[in-house]
This record gives structure tokens, sequence and C-alpha cells, in this order.
């Protein structure tokens, strides 16, 4: 019976740990078959039962020969799977695999430590046998096969527990999982552990010794280190998620860095080009306003002369006049800089797309806007160019598509709200840990940051940014508040 419960056992055990690693390996590859839904199922089935292939083959034994042997063996043969079900020809397999053998053989010591804690209980058994409690021999039997049963149990309960734990939070804590690692960084992720794993290793080759031809275990010997080695090995844990915590915030640190100096330069280039273009239009309007009187003179006095002989002079002058209406701003938003912005951008959207639609008739800005201009720029600049572009592969996929671009705001108390809402193709890419939406485009490092240098802007002025689709609408809700800087 306890023969059959062992079997049932370790059965279970080799499927939880296959369910483990198909959880852990999915969460970071892509299957090779994506229209498979049984596609980890496989995976875990086909590690628990080659796993108890292995136990059969190469009994665990306690030499140093055999115990390396095996793990090799189960290296290979974790790549193999890797290479099988998933697209796994990339540096971050050699870490995913090495990660989850460490963290495996961790997990297992830590949970061994319950056999330890659960020795006492026989000295009890043979205690309660010396007092006479327990009398008959099949009793006595039974006791110790339920509390050996017992505490594999406990055991291998613990051991799952840590091991999903550990994976979940490596999962969770690597959160640029399409970053292609150099060799530098592969190297710097994978120490923790390969350290962790050569440690369990080592513990294997030692943890059982031959001494007057009895076997003895390294803790009877040495009790100390009861307590030694699950500190090390919970060390060593923890130095594999804190190494892999420290690599994603260097990214993150390294991305922002890239982000804020190509920020910086939009900034200085557009105050630049905002002053000058403010100075321009408030030239123009004077202009504008000068020469529709003087023509508007020359056109009474050309009129009370022979129609006959000033039919020329009429036409030239009205030509002339709708000329300087063509020089009139077609955006009004209340914002210099904003409609001089939405010009520029409507004047290059319209060579692409002839037929979009732009609607800013709910575009507004107060005359206490106390956000700078350029801030404001930067927001409906990179908005501008990323709806344009939506709107420009819909159209290349759809030619009869509507396409358009709705620009809105409003004052809320003290909170200035902006909507940006354009047509797109419907195709949104978004990794589960990516706050926005990625870009397909190949160099995915000089683009995909705009949405960034967006929430940036907005959160100079303690604001947010929301992004929402409904069918084939893209929606960008922008909030800030009608302040100065905070860092003014």
């Amino acid at each position: 019976m306890y023969d059959v419960l062992n079997v049932c056992l370790e059965i279970i055990v080799a499927l939880g740990h296959g369910y483990c690693l198909q959880y852990f390996l999915g969460a970071f590859l892509e299957s090779r078959l994506p229209k498979c839904k049984w596609n980890g199922l496989f995976v875990a089935v086909l590690y628990g039962a080659l796993k108890l292939l292995l136990n059969l083959l190469i009994p665990s034994g306690y030499e140093s020969t055999v115990i390396i042997e095996k793990q090799i063996l189960l290296l290979f043969m974790l790549i193999a799977l890797a290479l099988c079900f998933y697209k796994a020809v990339h540096t971050i397999t050699v870490f995913l695999v090495v990660t989850f053998m460490a963290v495996s053989e961790i997990s297992f010591f830590l949970a061994y430590m319950v056999i330890q804690a659960g020795n006492g209980l026989f000295d009890l058994w043979s205690w309660c046998v010396g007092q006479g409690y327990i009398t008959s021999t099949e009793i006595f039997d039974h006791i110790i096969n339920c509390t050996v049963t017992g505490m594999y149990i406990v055991m291998y309960l613990v051991f799952g527990m840590i091991l999903y734990a550990t994976l979940k939070k490596i999962k969770k804590d690597f959160r640029e999982k399409e970053y292609a690692m150099h060799r530098t960084e592969l190297l710097f992720i994978l120490t923790p552990g390969m350290v962790g794993l050569l440690i369990c290793i080592l513990l294997r080759i030692i943890m059982v010794t031959v001494e007057n031809g009895q076997m003895k275990l390294l803790y009877d010997k040495y009790p100390l280190l009861l307590w030694i080695v699950p500190v090390i090995l919970i060390l060593s844990l923890l130095s594999i998620l804190y190494s892999i915590k420290l690599f994603q915030d260097m990214i993150y640190l390294n991305r922002e860095k890239s982000s804020r100096i190509i920020l910086e330069k939009q900034i200085g280039s557009m105050q630049e080009h905002m002053s000058e273009m403010e100075r321009v239009y408030s030239g123009i309007r004077s202009m504008k306003h000068d020469m529709k009187n003087t023509l508007a003179v020359i056109m009474q006095l050309a009129a009370g002369k022979c129609e006959k002989e000033n039919t020329d002079l009429q036409t030239y002058l009205s030509e002339l006049n709708q000329t300087m209406d063509r020089l009139e701003i077609q955006f009004k938003t209340g914002n210099t800089v904003v409609d001089t912005l939405l010009t520029m951008k409507y004047h290059e959207a319209v060579k692409m797309i002839p037929d979009l639609q732009m609607d800013t008739e709910r575009l507004l800005f107060p005359d206490t806007l106390l956000i700078q201009s350029y801030d404001i720029g930067i927001i409906l600049g990179n908005a501008l160019d990323n709806a344009i572009e939506a709107c420009r592969k819909l159209k290349g996929k759809e030619p009869d598509a509507e396409t358009f671009i709705r620009l809105s705001s409003f004052r809320k108390g003290k909170m200035i709200f902006m909507e940006i809402t354009n047509s797109f193709d419907g195709n949104v890419i978004r990794k589960w840990q990516s706050e926005f939406p990625v870009t397909d485009k190949a160099d995915k490092e000089a683009h995909g940051i705009g949405l960034t240098n967006i929430k940036n802007a907005a959160g100079k002025y303690h604001g947010g940014v929301d992004w929402s689709v409904d069918n084939k609408v893209f929606t960008l809700s922008v909030m800030l508040q009608n302040e100065r800087r905070s860092n003014e």
C-alpha cells in the first residue's frame, strides 16, 4: 500500500515540477504552437515522464560522478524541451534553464529540512514503545510508514510552494522580457543561479558519508549545519532574485536616460521653433491686418473710377485679398504655439492622407493657462505623430476606410484634461508587462517612446496618461494640473 502511495506521490511531484517548468518558460518564450492550447500541458507531462525515466535509469546515488552526470543530463533535457516547444534560440534560454535548475535544487534542499525537523517523531515513537504505549509491531510499522509518507508529502508541498513562489517572483520582476541581452549582461544575471546550482550539487556530493561501513548524514556529523545550510540557500535564492531586479532596474534607468536625452533635445528644438514661429506669426497677423486695411482703401478708390478702366485692377486686388485670407491660421485654440503646431502637423498629414479629417473645435485653452506652451507642444506633438501614423497604417490596409483625428480639452477646477481620438487598424501590440502599446517598428529603442514622453511631460504637472481602445478607435487621455511646473 505504502509503496503504491509513494509511486503515486513521485508521479504527482514530477508532473507538478513539469507544470512549474512550462509556467516559467511560457512567461518568457513564444510557443512554437501558438494556436495549440495544450502546449503547456505537453511540456509538463513530457518533462514529468522524462524525469521519472531518468530516475529509473540513473537511481539516486551518492557517488559524485553519478550526481554530476544526472545534472548534466537534466540540463540537456531542459534545453531540448525549450527548443522543441518554444522559439528558444535566444541567450535568455540559457538563463531560464540554469535558473530553473538552481531554484529547483535550492527549493528541494530547503524543503528537505522538513525531514530533518521531523526526525524527532521517530524518537517519540521509540519512546512510546519503551513505555509500553505501543505494544504491537504491526501498529508500530504502520505508524512509522504513515510518518514517513506524511513527512514526504509535507516536504514536497513545501518544495512546490517555494519553487512556484520563486518562479512567479522572477516572472514578475523580469519586466523586459523582450530585451536582447549582451554577453556581459547574461553573465551578470546567470552567475547567482550558477553559484546556487553548484552549491546544491556540492551538498548532494557531501551530504552522505560512509564511516565504518555505515552511512551518515552531514547534518548528523555537524549539527550546526542544520542552521548554516538553510541560511546559505536562502541567501543564494535571494541573490538570484535581487540580481534580476537590479538588472531590470538598470535597463529601466538606461532607457529613461536615453528617453530623457531625446526629450530634452525635442524640448530645446521645439522651444526655439515655437518662439520663432510665434514671432513670425505675430508679425504676419500685424502685417495682414495693415494690408487688409490698405487693400480696402485702394479698392474703394478704384471703385470710384470708371469700372471698365479698372477691371484688371479690381481683379488683381481681389486675388491679393484672397491670398491674404489664406494667411489666416486654420486652427484657433487660444494658444499660439498649439495653433502653429496643429497647422504644421495637419499639412504634414494631408500629404500622406489627403482625406484625413482633423477636428479641433473642442480643443480650447483658457487665458489663465499656467502650463508651459512647449510642454503642451510635447504632449500634442507626440500624440499627433502617433495618431497620424495610425491613420496612415489604416489607409494602407483599407484604402476606403474613414480616417480622422479629434482633439478636445476641458477644464475642471485646477485640472486640464485633453483627449486625442483617432481611427486605426484595430491592431494593438501590447505585452502584459508594458504600460503602453509596443511599437511594431524594427528599431524599438528609437521608436515607441512617444507615449513615455507624454507621460513625462504630464508628470511635471502632477498629471497622468491613460489610453483605451474601442473597436478601431484609439483614445488617449491626458490630465494635468493647471500650475507651474513642479521643478520650477
